[in-house]
Formats: structure tokens, sequence, C-alpha cells
């Protein structure tokens, strides 16, 4: 006998605050808090809080017998694949491609364009009410590598056009080709990173990027490189990092660092030529909007039966 029961969707975001949710589910508010707002046993749908942190993210899994779809807000989806062994065979892992490209995007510009131009010294210098001129680097005529080229790095990409770029390289997991030019394959970073004045890692924390960049990976980044990492701090090697950094050798802008967040009296606060944001690539007033659309098309989709989008693993 098939059941008629309504389906349950946890949701981070009050439903009446969602337009297009379809009807014929039954929608629960849970946004990490200690009580569950329902049983999991029954929760179909598991839409997990927004930059809660592992702990939170995995927590209901374990009761989650029924689920059929698990969906981040967020374009990594590591923080929940610690508890994905807990699920029944099946379950489709959904990221939140097309909410962050926007942010993400945005910081990185502002990133590079705050580190080559000195923004870090010109605020302390107002601090100490110091004039600081002098000749600074433009990202006019600079060449950038694009380490993850999926849709954030694309991204990135659009708004470096108008800064007159002499050259735009991109990487990703597998060489293809896009409208804007080749992709190379992760293999070919030895031959591009000497050639690179920026290095824009925008690649998904798993196997094959986790310490990523290392020792050998910043010793082939030519002098003077500007290193900026919007993806996870575990790509990066910390260590690695800061002994390029003390040398003078290299220069860093880091939304992300690993250990994170970054604890008092951390060596990587004071490290020279490093300009660092709390992980804000997303925290925008863009990102509710498209987490909104994202959701309200989602589950227009699961009512209806149909296969719901941005599938990045199915369980089993």
């Amino acid at each position: 006998m098939t059941s008629t029961k309504t389906p349950d969707v946890w949701l981070p975001i009050p439903a009446d605050e969602i337009e297009g949710l379809p009807k014929g589910l039954n929608y629960r508010f849970w946004d990490g808090a200690q009580d569950f707002p329902a049983d999991p046993a029954d929760c179909a749908f598991y839409v997990v809080p927004y930059m809660k942190g592992m702990e939170i993210a995995v927590r209901p899994l374990a009761g989650m017998a029924a689920v059929q779809v698990v969906q981040t807000l967020s374009a990594g989806i590591d923080h929940v694949q610690p508890g994905l062994g807990q699920l029944p065979t099946g379950v489709r892992l959904c990221n939140a491609k097309g909410v962050h490209e926007a942010s993400t995007a945005e910081l990185t510009l502002a990133l590079i364009l705050a580190s080559l131009r000195g923004f870090p010294g010109f605020v302390h210098g107002q601090d100490k009410e110091e004039w600081r001129s002098g000749f600074y680097p433009a990202l006019a005529d600079k060449s950038v590598l694009i380490v993850g080229y999926g849709s954030i790095g694309a991204a990135i990409e659009d708004r470096l056009v108008p800064f007159e770029c002499a050259r735009v390289a991109r990487v990703a997991r597998s060489a293809r080709t896009t409208a804007r030019g080749p992709v190379h394959a992760l293999a070919d970073l030895p031959a591009l990173l000497p050639e690179a004045d920026i290095v824009v890692l925008s690649t998904p924390l798993n196997a094959s990027t986790q310490g990523l960049v290392g020792a050998d990976f910043l010793a082939a980044m030519a002098d003077g490189a500007l290193l900026v990492n919007v993806a996870r701090g575990g790509v990066v090697d910390t260590k690695a990092l800061l002994s390029a950094l003390e040398s003078g050798r290299l220069r860093a802008a880091l939304d992300v660092t690993d250990p994170e967040p970054l604890p008092a009296g951390h060596p990587l606060w004071h490290a020279p030529n490093v300009l660092i944001t709390p992980h804000v690539g997303g925290s925008t007033s863009a990102f509710l909007p498209r987490a909104k659309r994202l959701l309200a098309d989602q589950l227009t989709r699961f009512a209806a039966g149909k296969p719901v989008q941005n599938v990045v693993l199915t369980t089993g």
C-alpha cells in the first residue's frame, strides 16, 4: 500500500518568505537550532542551514531514513560529505550553483584590486593619519590564472574582461574548450604557474584539491605573484604559504583559511603581504534572492516528480 503522507521539507528560510513554493509539501523551518522541527524520519527534502558548519549540517542525517534530496545553499559540499554514509542509497546531493557566482566573483575582484593597489596599507595609514602616496601595480596588463573553472571561475573571468588583462588562463579537473578559450587540466599547472601574475583559486575541496597549493605549487609561482583564495582553506597548505609570505616572494589575499575561523594568535594574521577577509564570498545581499529562487525551482521540480538540478553525487 502506497503512503499518502505529505512529505516534509526542512528549510533554513521560513516558507512564507519564499515566493513560488509548490503546494502539497509540508514545510518545516530549521536553521540549526538544538531542537528539530519534526521527526527527521519524515523528511524527504533537506535544505542544509547556510554557513552553520559541518556539525550542524550533518546532525539530522542519521535519522533521515526517507530523505530523497539534500540541498546545500553553498557551492561547496565538503561540510555535508562526512555524513553521507548515514543516508540510504539513491539520495541526490545538490549544490547551490547559480547562487554565489555574482557575490564571489565580486569579492575576488575586490581582493585583487585591494591587494595590488595597496589598500591595507592605506587603511593603516588612515588610522595613523599618514599620507602614503606611491606607485602601485595595476590589474591592467596582468596575466591571471583561474584554478577551478566552474561557474564561479567563469563569473570571475566575466568581471575581469573590462580590466584589460594581458591574459586569462583557465584550469579545471579535466581539459575542455569554452567560448572564451581552452580550459587546461590540473596536470598543466607546472607550466602555467610561472607565467601568472595572479593565481585565483575557485576550485571545490575534494580529494584531488586538498593541499593542492603546497610548497611545489608556490615555488612554481612567479616572484611577486598574488595568490587569491576564494575556494576553501584546505586547498592551501597553510604552513607552506606562511613560508612563502615570510620570504617576501609572494603575496596573498584570502577569503578562506585553514584553520577556519582563523584563531587569535595565528601567525597568518600578521604575515607580510597578506589580506584576509572572514569567508564572506557569498554572504551578501545577493544571496537571499538567488537562494530563494533556487529553492522554489528545485522544490517545484521535486513536487512534480521531475529531476532536480545541480546534482553533484548520488549516495550508494
